[in-house]
């Protein structure tokens, strides 16, 4: 710590060490008045570390400048790893507005080490040793060389990296070189304004979109509008509006997608319309509009890519993804684009001929009459009505009743007896409540992860001894992996969606073990009855415990690489794998039971779910196909082009028309104005990564089920060479170490049910 920030640590809990078990931040004791000091303090003491660094008067070396750059930061990392957790998951006014003033202070600070000219110099000798250091060992000079002197080579005195801290070079130098390390002092102040200001856009981006999801919240004064609905979502809905303020009535919330869920439940066209119509009008209401916002974003990317020496925005990001390229990512949205289209099409041919039938059936059962057009919701089936037939279709078709599968799927049995069950079964993991540790908000719970290998010792790889605090006992200390938070049900000051992010990453060069969190957005039950899932969220669960698991089971020495610390097209692949014991049979006979008889969900039934699931693959290919083709329609922008752009909507329609996904009656899963991945949420030009990354979770689960499906013998394998090595290793070469060979796509194009796709 800075000796000039001292006089404030007494006052400030975010400025010293938390003392709870695995750096648990103690939430009870930190104040929204703590963040802004707290965040400033740590900017000086950062600016120390990395000066001191610079300053040493040592020649560099991978251990004074590398390792020590690695082991800086650290109270920056702990203030701001608790601050935009609390930020995202209980967004306050008060919050908001501290987010926006240190959003660009944090940008500015960050540019600081990056372009600091003094440790660019230092990183980069270091790497000129290594390289000299190759050059000679591969025949450059042999391993008797001398100097002109007659003494050694200086290139023989480097001590030698293992395949981690060579990694580490690695990155890190290509870490500054994309952060504009090697600009000149115009670009690089240049450079700085873009960063500062699209640090400002992003946050309010994210704050107009929260804003407006609540203000166009739907309210419903007449339960008959709310006709199919059960009683428990009823009730929901009036609690939900009690607590945004309304003394009567019902509101319903809306998510993130285009397509709300509560669409396929809904009887009433009229109720339907005006859900559908809120949630793609997100991001345009007076005083949160996001499309000067968007623009601007999109502009200052275009151009920061330019001054990086990069065609556009996609260009730059994608050049650091898996994917390698442009095109690549391109190809896979264009190649599976018409097989998608045309089964979208034939489905909704299918859900309009229900919709005529059983309408016309209506009309004519009432006094005689054959109009279907006298009755409710004859007619058109469209955009907001398409998701309601399909669930008539899905079960008059398969027999699969949403509603009634909704019984065997209780919140509490699915966490403990599903997804940690799975994880015991694969990984030897134990989960427990830590009811000793409170969490940030009432319905957080604190659980301890713990490895139950069969010799109770610690887990492979890690340093004997580490102590994870608290005073948890000998057999917690040897055992403890690290923390889980979990954040289930939704409220107004919570962001929408589902997501799994870190307060501490696990790193053995800084003797730290893993605190993260899943937040997902259940409606929350009335007080004492249970909360009880659909399969979507069901499988939700199930995906983001898989990103926990990669943060929880890392096994690294640099937190630069520590968990889910990736690139975003190889992120997914371990919470999509972790999706696919949701409904493996072993996993479902541990977790299923109705809620009221006790009963095992049948079998016939969980069949029926399995071959309704593809039923509606081209809509959801279609829908998920269309966002990415905005995202990298708006990225593959020169500064020129995107200069021009003025009309968000216009530029939209031109977007999916030029993808050939301009589908009738079906939207992007989410159109630009509410697309939080691609402008406040980190996936910009990265969102066709969850497709990317189902590829390998398509063609990798397929490896478990050649291999005895769930048991510990094969989630050792995927923990060993995938989930433990988190960023320390060559992705592609993983996958291949773990599959045995190099990813096929055909799995992926049967799942979707598009295996008559050509794609090369």
């Amino acid at each position: 710590m800075n000796a000039s920030s001292s006089e404030t640590i007494a006052d400030n809990p975010l400025l010293t060490p938390s003392t709870l078990p695995y750096g648990l931040p103690d939430f009870g004791a930190i104040g929204d008045e703590h963040v802004i000091p707290a965040f400033r303090t740590a900017f000086v003491d950062h600016d120390a570390e990395i000066a001191a660094i610079v300053d040493n008067p040592e020649a560099p070396t991978f251990a004074n400048t590398l390792e020590a750059l690695e082991k800086s930061g650290r109270l920056l990392d702990r203030v701001a790893g608790y601050f935009f957790n609390i930020a995202g998951t209980d967004a306050t006014e008060e919050r908001l507005a501290i987010e926006a003033a240190i959003a660009p202070e944090l940008a500015a600070h960050m540019d600081g080490v990056r372009l600091n000219e003094g440790l660019w110099a230092r990183i980069k000798k270091v790497a000129e040793l290594y390289d000299e250091s190759a050059s000679a060992s591969s025949g450059g000079a042999g391993p008797d060389a001398r100097d002109a002197d007659g003494g050694e080579s200086a290139a023989s005195e480097v001590p030698e990296l293992d395949d981690e801290a060579r990694r580490l070079l690695d990155k890190v130098v290509r870490d500054f070189r994309r952060a504009g390390a090697d600009l000149d002092d115009a670009g690089k102040t240049r450079l700085k304004e873009i960063n500062a200001r699209l640090s400002e856009l992003s946050t309010a981006f994210g704050e107009n979109l929260l804003a407006d999801t609540n203000d166009r919240a739907v309210v419903v004064t007449d339960e008959a509008d709310l006709a199919g609905l059960s009683d428990a979502a009823k009730d929901n809905l009036a609690r939900y509006a009690r607590k945004a303020g309304r003394s009567d009535g019902w509101l319903i919330p809306l998510d993130l997608p285009s397509v709300q869920a509560i669409l396929t439940d809904l009887e009433s066209p009229d109720t339907r319309a005006r859900v559908y119509a809120a949630s793609i009008a997100r991001g345009t209401g007076a005083g949160h509009d996001n499309r000067p916002v968007l623009l601007e974003e999109v502009r200052l990317r275009a151009e920061k890519a330019r001054l990086l020496g990069y065609d556009t925005h996609a260009d730059y990001v994608i050049s650091d993804e898996t994917a390698g390229n442009v095109a690549a990512a391109k190809k896979l949205i264009t190649d599976l684009a018409p097989a998608a289209v045309a089964n979208a099409e034939g489905e909704y041919k299918r859900v309009a001929d229900l919709a005529a039938e059983e309408t016309v059936g209506a009309g004519a059962g009432i006094d005689g009459a054959d109009d279907a057009e006298s009755v409710e919701g004859a007619g058109d089936v469209g955009a907001p009505d398409w998701p309601y037939w399909a669930e008539r279709r899905r079960a008059e078709e398969f027999a699969v009743d949403g509603e009634k599968l909704k019984a065997y799927f209780q919140l509490d049995r699915v966490v403990r007896d599903g997804v940690f069950h799975a994880a015991k079964k694969l990984y030897g993991i134990d989960v427990v409540p830590r009811e000793d540790l409170a969490g940030y908000a009432p319905g957080v719970t604190v659980w301890e992860v713990r490895d139950g290998g069969a010799d109770g010792g610690a887990v492979a790889g890690t340093e004997a001894g580490a102590d994870t605090g608290g005073g948890v006992g000998a057999e917690s200390r040897d055992s403890g992996i690290g923390l889980l938070l979990t954040d289930f049900f939704s409220r107004p000051t919570k962001r929408g969606g589902a997501w799994m992010s870190s307060f501490v990453d696990q790193s053995h060069l800084l003797g730290t073990k893993p605190v993260v969190v899943n937040v997902l957005n259940i409606a929350e039950p009335a007080e004492g009855e249970p909360a009880l899932l659909t399969l979507d969220e069901v499988t939700t669960l199930f995906h983001e415990f898989g990103h926990a698991l990669h943060g929880l089971l890392s096994d690294v020495r640099y937190p630069r690489f520590s968990g889910t610390n990736v690139p975003r097209d190889f992120v997914e692949f371990p919470s999509q794998i972790n999706e696919n014991w949701a409904l493996e049979p072993s996993i479902l006979a541990n977790y299923a039971f109705h809620v009221d008889t006790g009963e095992p969900i049948p079998d016939e039934l969980v069949e029926a779910v399995k071959r309704a699931r593809t039923a509606g693959e081209g809509f959801a290919t279609a829908e998920y196909l269309a966002a990415s083709a905005l995202d990298l329609a708006w990225h593959s922008l020169s500064p020129e082009e995107a200069a021009a752009v003025t009309d968000v909507g216009e530029f939209e329609q031109k977007a999916l028309e030029e993808y050939g996904l301009d589908v009738a009656n079906l939207a992007p899963r989410y159109r630009s104005t509410y697309f939080n991945h691609i402008f406040a949420g980190g996936y910009s030009a990265g969102y066709y990564s969850y497709l990317w990354a189902e590829a390998l979770d398509a063609d990798g689960y397929g490896w478990f089920t050649d291999n005895g499906g769930a048991t510990r013998t094969a989630g050792d394998h995927f923990r060993a060479t995938i989930l433990s090595r988190g960023g320390a290793i060559d992705f592609t070469e993983a996958y291949r170490t773990f599959r045995g060979r190099d990813k096929d796509i055909r799995p992926l194009l049967e799942r979707r049910g598009l295996a008559g796709a050509d794609v090369g």
